[in-house]
């Protein structure tokens, strides 16, 4: 655990939610969980066994997060993704170098199955009812979809390349961040084919994406240090919020109407007020660089971000270098005021 880490809390800004809402609660950083070695990528949470799961390069970091434990690694991938608790106490992984989705007990780590899909399978999401899953394949520019009961491929929707995290709203419509066009792109699942995709003009790069019900609202974190905000069903930009750099995901508490996004690049995570008619940041807890992505308790508001201290240089490939041993996950909680 890092004590400078736990003095710090959350600074919060001008903005704020609109009077007649409550006042949001603040965050700090209250703990860290140490893990292996390695590089990661997207992280969730099973509020059924109190499990978080972080998708690693080459295998599933389980957490215990009762217990602030890390219990071990399971699985064997190419380059995992994304990590989907899904029925039947069964994983369900993107293993992106090798076009792949794997199937995993949760308990064991044992392979159930294996499927291939698109080129880069990346992101992935469950249907609203938790039956099927939706696989972004980035290269390919195609979304798989999945029946995670019957562990089948059901159909293959083309779209364009550079899918990243999508959100379901609904009405049956899937929505996916495109990082390269800067927009969304949008699919009628019930009729399987692409629709008319969302600009979004101010927003570069964008990568998390979550859809707030009550506003009807889509939040896309956007690598230039904005969030774009959309109306799904108008399906047009309504606005632009100041983030930091380098963020990859927007987690969503619908419990206390906000949204948190985890900024790698400056080490921030940004807090979006989700209550008034118009999204505004209302808070930023100073993180630590690198954690980008993660996944949040909704029952008591826990945020769980996985990091690690880097090198000085980078690497061959310019990206960031994480220092032996010190690959953790941040746990950001609402603290009383």
């Amino acid at each position: 655990m890092k004590t400078s880490i736990l003095a710090i809390v959350v600074a919060f800004g001008a903005a704020a939610a609109t009077p007649s809402a409550a006042a949001p609660p603040a965050y700090r950083v209250t703990a860290t969980i140490a893990g292996p070695d390695g590089g990661w990528d997207y992280a969730k949470l099973d509020p059924v066994t109190h499990r978080l799961y972080v998708a690693r390069s080459t295998s599933v970091t389980v957490i215990d997060i009762k217990s602030a434990k890390t219990l071990r690694s399971i699985g064997s991938f190419s380059h995992g993704h994304a990590v989907l608790p899904i029925s039947g106490g069964r994983l369900l992984v993107t293993s992106g170098d090798d076009a792949t989705v794997r199937f995993l007990s949760a308990g064991d780590g044992h392979e159930l199955g294996k499927l291939a899909v698109g080129s880069k399978p990346d992101a992935a999401i469950l249907s609203r009812d938790g039956r099927q899953a939706f696989v972004m394949n980035a290269d390919s520019g195609t979304v798989s979809l999945i029946d995670v009961g019957a562990m089948r491929i059901t159909g293959t929707i083309t779209v364009k390349p550079a899918l990243e995290y999508a959100a379901q709203t609904p009405d049956g419509m899937v929505f996916v961040n495109n990082e390269d066009a800067g927009e969304i792109d949008v699919i009628d699942v019930a009729n399987r084919t692409p629709l008319a995709s969302i600009p979004m003009p101010g927003c570069a790069a964008p990568s998390g994406l979550a859809y707030d019900q009550p506003s009807g609202r889509l939040i896309a974190a956007c690598a230039n240090g904005k969030a774009a905000i959309v109306d799904a069903k108008r399906r047009a930009l309504v606005g632009l919020v100041d983030i930091g750099l380098g963020p990859d995901a927007v987690l969503l508490d619908a419990k206390r109407r906000l949204a948190f996004v985890p900024c790698g690049k400056d080490g921030v995570l940004d807090i979006l007020s989700l209550a008034g008619p118009t999204v505004t940041r209302v808070g930023r807890v100073v993180t630590e660089k690198g954690a980008r992505t993660g996944a949040i308790d909704s029952a008591n508001g826990a945020i769980y971000l996985p990091t690690a201290s880097f090198a000085a240089r980078p690497g061959v490939n310019g990206r960031p270098v994480p220092t032996p041993g010190s690959f953790h996950v941040l746990v950001v909680r609402p603290v009383a005021g």
